[in-house]
């Protein structure tokens, strides 16, 4: 057995899943399952910036592989990919030479999309998004353009390899400033929904939903990680919207905006769809089943409408329509063995307090620090009963999981 290339293998396999946005307990999982394949005995130990395997030869020694992981994509496609070659390789059981040409050919068959799609998925994102909070077709226009800002002003930092900290207060500033010079020339209609609705690409769904999944697995050290990262994330996005509206109240006066009004139920639904189209572009999902993902979106908010007009309270619809996301992502991932995640991410996103999220912070840059705390309080008890969802629905699938091994 040639340890190190077997070992050189799941290194690269689990680099570049965590570059793509995998989860920690899918890294660590794969690694070791095909790793057990071959009849070897490992530890693995990843967190978001690190990975260490170390393998125990057949006289007895052992080999260590430590990578240094850098910033994670948004690139669901190639954790689909890598995955499946994950479930090849156990089938199969190549020799590691081999297997690493299929690892290469993964790599060399990855598919993005081009540049003008990419800015077309922000602004789907970003106008969809904008009805949704109650903005109107001029306010969805203001707000495809501002998406589209942030999808460039993204691309450009990230080529100079900048943190993400930077690049969030960066794109948050320009969206906003944007988006209150359209209000100032009369464009806008409410520049509110404007700002909300790109706002909610810059929200860290991804991470967030990483984060929740991790824990719920055991890796602790990775989801309290990720979840620093959240706040920093959140921090640079008050922090640049806060920034921008100074400057704009500075310029010129800052436009009324009428109080945001939920649209109808179809237009509702509608829009949560488009928006979520969006969202599926953004993180590089594709094929059919992306439309699946933006279905589960409008699916998550039918059963909040639902459980709303039942009379249940705000956090329980926010909750049984989390659960009712987090299993949906669940049974498609079992239909079309596609990686729960995908699914997860988009579907749960016409939940997140990107609203609760932007007043927050404008009470607190207006100096409002009772609605600050009242609103922050709401907000951040919306973001825990999400959490909450996501980890029971994960428990009761890891529960039943392994309830059929044991069976067996």
């Amino acid at each position: 057995m040639n340890y190190d290339a077997l070992l050189d293998l799941v290194a690269e396999l689990g680099y570049s899943l965590a570059m793509s946005g995998a989860e920690t307990f899918r890294i660590e999982d794969s690694i070791n399952r095909i790793l057990s394949t071959y009849g070897i005995e490992s530890e693995v130990f990843a967190i978001p910036n690190c990975m260490t395997i170390s393998i125990h030869t057949a006289d007895g020694k052992s080999i260590t592989r430590m990578k240094r992981i850098g910033f994670h994509g948004n690139d669901l496609d190639s954790v689909e990919k890598y995955n499946s070659l994950s479930r090849r390789i156990c089938a199969q059981k190549p020799d590691p030479e081999i297997a690493m040409q299929w690892l290469k050919d993964v790599h060399e068959s990855r598919v993005s999309y081009t540049f003008l799609m990419s800015m077309l998925g922000h602004s789907l994102g970003a106008a969809g998004f904008c009805v949704f909070f109650g903005g109107s077709l001029i306010d969805a226009l203001c707000a495809a353009l501002c998406g589209a800002l942030i999808g460039m002003s993204d691309r450009f930092f990230i080529r100079f390899e900048t943190n993400q900290f930077f690049r969030t207060i960066a794109s948050a500033f320009i969206m906003t400033l944007v988006a209150y010079i359209t209000g100032f020339l009369g464009i806008a209609e409410n520049v509110d929904a404007v700002i909300i609705g790109p706002l909610m690409i810059l929200v860290p769904g991804l991470i967030f939903t990483n984060a929740m999944r991790d824990i719920i697995f055991g890796d602790t050290n990775s989801g309290i990680n990720r979840i620093v990262q959240v706040l920093l994330i959140a921090a640079g996005i008050a922090l640049g919207t806060g920034v921008a509206t100074n400057l704009s109240a500075q310029l010129f006066s800052l436009p009324a905006s009428p109080v945001l009004i939920s649209p109808a139920y179809p237009l509702e639904l509608l829009s949560c769809f488009v928006g979520c189209t969006g969202f599926f572009i953004v993180f590089n999902i594709h094929g059919h089943g992306g439309f699946l993902c933006s279905l589960g979106g409008a699916l998550t908010w039918a059963v909040f409408c639902v459980v709303a007009y039942l009379g249940g309270n705000e956090l329980i619809c926010y909750f049984i329509s989390t659960f009712a996301a987090a299993a949906y992502a669940e049974t498609m991932a079992r239909i079309r063995k596609y990686p729960a995640i995908s699914y997860l991410v988009v579907s749960i996103f016409p939940l997140i307090p990107g609203a609760g999220i932007y007043f927050t912070t404008n009470y607190l840059i207006n100096g409002d620090m009772t609605n600050f705390a009242a609103k922050g309080t709401q907000t951040i008890a919306i973001a825990g009963v999400i959490a909450v969802g996501i980890l029971t629905v994960s428990t009761l699938v890891r529960l039943s999981s392994k309830w059929r091994l044991r069976k067996h």
